[in-house]
């Protein structure tokens, strides 16, 4: 029995004397990992196409723009400066004006969803405005069940208002000083320039939380894993040989929708191609090293794609302030999105794309990013280890 059991601890001795760290293995494992991807359909077109649908559905479908609101004028009153006051509203871009005599014929296309608003002038504006009084000059009606739209459509109907009656006090004295607001990054507020940066960390997500995690649960269900853990191959080179291919295509993924955001949909890049470069390869590394947790702790694909999909995709979308503010939220909430990596390729995304090489923003979100990663390599690693005894 002591025999056995000297002959048994001599086993272990020279398999672990094998799987010591070896190049040519490594190699080996991803070449044979990177031939398995090409000729996987359902990888290329994760990679390759869904990436270029994202980017299509967030540059045309999605919009944070609040222009041609259609609205409704009421002109109840018959008298010229109610006319003037409803040609104002017809005079912006940002409304999309339907005239009307009756507010019952408004307040129906109000509830049918083809209005966002109305306005009525009343019959009596002319009194109302020879009063100058308190008493508001119009009536303004919006859809609640739109609360942003709402409020934008009540505040830009103020400010018309507002606008067209000190156009009519001629014999005031003029402004001094003229305040002309200017903003900074994005002069134009076109939502799309500040959602397609976020959508490329959305599709480095799903390459490199959801496909990882797919690729390396089929081979789990299948068995492969076993035999392939079985090979004197250590558990650090079958992890980055198979890993290595998915970072080269999260990579090529990155290139690719940049290239499309930059010269397709005209998002300006005012910081350079390294620094991008340098922030995707980082955060592939959270999201690489959460792919292969989640298939080290489930080994069927539908299992480890419901794990992504809660643990990866949903909160890189709702959590990483890629459409809502981070600061608007609960603080307890915020506590939350300091664990979620794609906060902070998110802020260096909209940074490096909108603002420029910023390192005092990227270093912070660099090193949180890496300490992420490196957590998610060290447990994936030991549960892997774990399966493989």
């Amino acid at each position: 029995m002591n025999g056995a059991t000297m002959h048994k601890d001599g086993s272990d001795s020279l398999q672990t004397d094998l799987r010591h760290f070896d190049l040519r293995r490594l190699i080996a494992l991803v070449t044979k990992e990177s031939y398995q991807a090409l000729r996987d359909p359902s990888t290329l077109l994760i990679a390759f196409v869904l990436p270029v649908v994202l980017l299509l559905l967030f540059a045309y479908a999605v919009s944070l723009d609040a222009k041609d609101v259609r609205v409704g004028v009421v002109l109840e009153s018959p008298g010229a400066s109610a006319q003037s006051l409803a040609a104002a509203f017809s005079g912006t871009r940002f409304l999309n004006t339907h005239f009307a005599h009756d507010r019952r014929e408004v307040a129906d296309q109000l509830v049918s969803g083809d209005l966002r608003g109305y306005v009525v002038i009343p019959q009596d504006f002319e009194q109302r405005l020879a009063l100058r009084g308190s008493e508001p000059l119009v009536q303004i009606v919006t859809d609640g069940s739109y609360p942003n739209t709402a409020n934008y459509v009540e505040n830009y109907a103020r400010g018309v208002v507002q606008s067209w009656r000190a156009g009519l006090d001629v014999g005031a004295p003029a402004q001094s000083i003229m305040l002309e607001p200017r903003y900074w990054f994005n002069p134009e507020l076109e939502s799309r320039r500040a959602l397609i940066p976020g959508a490329i960390a959305i599709v480095m997500i799903i390459i490199g939380t959801m496909l990882t995690a797919l690729v390396v649960a089929r081979e789990w269900e299948r068995g492969t894993m076993e035999a392939v853990l079985s090979t004197p191959a250590s558990v650090a080179e079958i992890l980055i040989g198979k890993l290595l291919p998915y970072f080269a295509l999260g990579m090529l993924s990155t290139l690719g929708a940049s290239a499309l955001a930059v010269f397709v949909f005209g998002v300006p890049m005012r910081g350079s191609l390294l620094s991008l470069l340098l922030l995707s390869a980082v955060f592939m590394v959270p999201a690489l090293g959460q792919g292969l947790l989640i298939s080290s702790l489930a080994r069927n694909q539908f299992l480890a794609a419901q794990i992504a999909l809660f643990t990866g995709f949903l909160p890189a979308f709702m959590l990483s302030g890629f459409l809502y503010e981070i600061d608007a939220m609960p603080a307890p909430i915020r506590a939350i999105t300091l664990v979620v990596p794609a906060r902070y390729f998110v802020d260096s995304l909209k940074t490096v794309f909108l603002a420029g090489d910023i390192w005092a923003v990227f270093l912070p979100n660099l090193a949180a990013m890496a300490a992420i990663g490196v957590l998610f390599f060290v447990i994936a690693k030991r549960a892997t280890r774990k399966n493989l005894e």
